[in-house]
């Protein structure tokens, strides 16, 4: 399927949100998928990612997770500058604001005639947290989370009450939650306090642990393994195809 590509700027709380979208080359209506970066933003290999999705029969926007903390279309780079300015950047956006910025692209969406009405919700790294965090608004009818950091720490800052997994309670959708077994930002331990919580909700859930490393999804880089990023994209298609069309 053809794409298009292109941006809009989204007003929000916290201000001006660059948000990339790339969808199908159509007049029909598709399905809408939140996609949410790594630390580095829409570098290439989440521009790439999104293609691979919108070409799939979807829109997919592509949000600047820090647009608060940066000039409109920063890309940070694969590098220990670029990860150490992403790192800090997590650690001073507040949890609530992506809470407004998923409220105030939900609407911007619900206004687009190319939308069916249908929204799911994808990511990687900190992106497969922001992923799960858009789950809990109750427009995303499925989301799909990849090696998702920060969901068993205190990183990203939070009021009591207010992190993402004691907020399960909001999520109403079904999760594809996806690991490495070698991911050292979450290693076993976590794993298995994050599948303990959601175990004992009633969330619709399903669980996949591969022999990866973080970032495996990642199309530069020796952690890339193209044979899981190939299941795994077919995994959400699967999903996303089941709830969204």
């Amino acid at each position: 399927m053809l794409i298009q590509s292109d941006h809009v700027d989204i007003n929000t709380p916290t201000g001006i949100m660059r948000t990339y979208i790339h969808r199908p080359k159509s007049d029909s209506k598709f399905p809408v998928v939140l996609f949410y970066s790594e630390i580095f933003q829409q570098t290439g290999p989440i521009e790439r990612a999104a293609k691979i999705m919108a070409s799939h029969g979807y829109a997919v926007l592509v949000p600047e997770v820090f647009h608060e903390l940066n000039p409109i279309g920063t890309i940070l780079a694969y590098d220990d500058a670029g990860r150490e300015k992403g790192n800090a950047d997590k650690e001073e956006k507040n949890i609530e604001d992506y809470d407004t910025d998923n409220e105030a692209m939900i609407q911007w969406i619900k206004k687009q005639d190319w939308c069916n009405g249908n929204i799911g919700a994808m990511g990687f790294c900190i992106g497969g947290h922001l992923a799960f965090r858009a789950a809990l608004q109750k427009e995303v009818k499925s989301t799909a989370c990849f090696y998702a950091t920060d969901l068993h720490t205190n990183t990203i800052p939070n009021k009591p009450g207010q992190h993402s997994m004691e907020k399960l309670g909001d999520i109403h959708g079904e999760l594809l939650m996806i690991w490495g077994k070698q991911d050292n930002h979450v290693p076993i331990d976590a794993r298995n306090e994050i599948h303990k919580k959601l175990e004992a909700t009633n969330i619709l859930f399903s669980w996949h642990e591969f022999n990866a490393q973080h970032a495996f999804m990642r199309d530069e880089g020796d952690r890339y393994d193209a044979e899981l990023a190939s299941i795994c994209y077919q995994m959400s298609l699967r999903m996303f195809s089941r709830t969204l069309y």
